[in-house]
C-alpha cells in the first residue's frame, strides 16, 4: 500500500508572496493498478436490466401490489387508500388554492376554474426552497414556515382571481410522504422519507398540523382535500382526459397511483364508492424484490438515514442519483487516479452532486 499526503494552501515561510500550493486530500491507494474503464464496465454489468430480469421485477411488483391490497403490512408496497372515489369532470369552477410539499421545495398555487367553457382561467404559483435545517426541525417549526409563506402568497390575490366574499378559502394539500389516510381531508404520517427527519409529526394528522399553523398565521383557510402527489397528478390529468388511469412521479422521490376497482381491494372495509372504483397510492418507492443493485447502491443505502428502506426510490429518483454518481467518481479517483494523485475535496462530501 502507498500513502499520499498533502498540505493545505500555505505558502513557504521564506517567500510570503509565493503562490499557494494546491489543496489536495490525504488518500490511501492500493498498489494494484485499476483502470477507470474496468470500474465503469463492472458498473454497466451490475446495472444491466435485460428483458427476463425486467419481467421478474414486474411480476414481483405485481405480487406485492396484490398483497398490499389484501392487508395492511403484508407487503413493502403499502397500497394506501386515497379516499378519492371520484375524479374531476371538467365542470368545476371557482377559486382554489393548492399547497404541494414533496421534497426540498414546496409550491403554493391558486387557480381560477371556469368549467368546461372557461377551463383554467388563470393560475399563479410560487416555489419556495425549504431551509435544510427545517428538514430536521420540529413539526411546528416546519408547518409554521409553510403557513407563513402561504399567508404572503394569499396577500397578493387579485386580478383574474375572485374569491366569494366571506367564504373560507379552500386549499388542497398535496403531501408526498407515506400517510395512512382516514378520510378525504385527514391522514396520519407513517414515516418521513427523502431525507426528512422532522420530529413530532409521525403518528399525527398532517392536515391538523397545517390547519393549526394556518390558524396561528390568521389565515381564513381550510384543507378540503389531502392527496399524495401522484393522486394530484392523476386528478389534474383527468380534468382534461377521461381516459387517464395511472400517474407516475419521477422527482426528488418516486411513486405511482392508479384507479382500482373496489372489488379488488380485500382490505377495504369502508362503504363501497358509488362509482365502484377508487385511487390507490402504491408507495412503490419502498419496493425492493429482485432489483439489480450495485456496490454503490448498497454503500449509499447503508450510509443513509433509513438503511434497508425505499430501495426502488434510492436507485432511480432525483435525490439519490447524484450521490450514486459521486460515489462512482470517488472510486475512480481513489483507485484509478481519475484526477491524478488527488481527490477533489468536494467529491468527498456526501450529496455534493445534486
Amino acid at each position: 500500500m502507498s500513502v499520499i499526503t498533502a498540505t493545505s494552501a500555505v505558502p513557504p515561510l521564506h517567500s510570503p508572496r509565493s503562490a499557494p500550493r494546491p489543496r489536495v486530500a490525504m488518500m490511501v491507494r492500493s498498489s494494484s493498478a485499476v483502470s477507470a474503464a474496468s470500474i465503469l464496465t463492472k458498473l454497466h454489468s451490475d446495472c444491466a436490466t435485460p428483458l427476463p430480469l425486467l419481467r421478474q421485477v414486474a411480476h414481483a411488483m405485481a405480487a406485492d401490489m396484490r398483497a398490499g391490497l389484501a392487508a395492511d403490512g403484508a407487503s413493502d408496497l403499502k397500497m394506501i387508500l386515497s379516499f378519492v372515489d371520484s375524479l374531476p369532470t371538467g365542470d368545476e369552477n371557482g377559486l382554489y388554492y393548492a399547497l404541494d410539499l414533496g421534497g426540498t421545495n414546496f409550491r403554493v398555487m391558486r387557480v381560477q376554474l371556469g368549467g368546461k367553457e372557461g377551463r383554467v382561467v388563470a393560475t399563479e404559483f410560487d416555489q419556495v426552497p425549504i431551509p435544510h435545517e427545517l428538514m430536521f426541525a420540529t413539526s411546528e417549526e416546519l408547518f409554521d414556515f409553510i403557513a407563513s409563506k402561504l399567508a404572503k402568497f394569499v396577500e397578493k390575490e387579485g386580478g383574474k382571481f375572485e374569491s366569494r366574499p366571506g367564504r373560507t378559502r379552500e386549499v388542497g394539500f398535496t403531501f408526498s410522504f407515506a400517510v395512512k389516510q382516514t378520510s378525504i381531508n385527514s391522514g396520519v404520517l407513517i414515516k418521513w422519507t427523502k431525507g426528512f427527519a422532522v420530529s413530532g409529526t409521525e403518528g399525527r394528522d398532517v392536515v391538523a398540523c397545517l390547519n393549526e399553523a394556518m390558524g396561528r398565521q390568521g389565515l381564513n383557510m381550510r384543507v378540503s382535500a389531502l392527496v399524495n402527489d401522484t393522486v394530484g397528478a392523476l386528478a389534474g390529468a383527468r380534468y382534461w382526459d377521461d381516459n387517464v388511469m395511472v400517474a407516475v412521479i419521477l422527482g426528488t422521490g418516486t411513486n405511482a397511483s392508479y384507479v382500482e376497482r373496489v372489488d379488488n381491494i380485500p382490505k377495504l372495509h369502508a362503504p363501497k364508492s358509488a362509482g365502484g372504483s377508487t385511487i390507490i397510492n402504491t408507495e412503490w418507492g419502498a419496493f425492493s424484490r429482485g432489483l439489480p443493485l450495485t456496490e454503490f447502491d448498497r454503500e449509499m443505502d447503508a450510509a443513509s438515514i433509513n438503511p434497508g428502506q425505499q430501495i426502488f426510490e434510492k436507485t432511480i429518483s432525483g435525490m439519490y442519483l447524484g450521490e450514486i454518481v459521486r460515489r462512482v467518481l470517488h472510486r475512480m479517483a481513489k483507485d484509478a487516479t481519475l484526477f491524478g494523485d488527488s481527490i477533489p475535496e468536494k467529491l468527498q462530501m456526501p450529496f455534493s452532486l445534486r
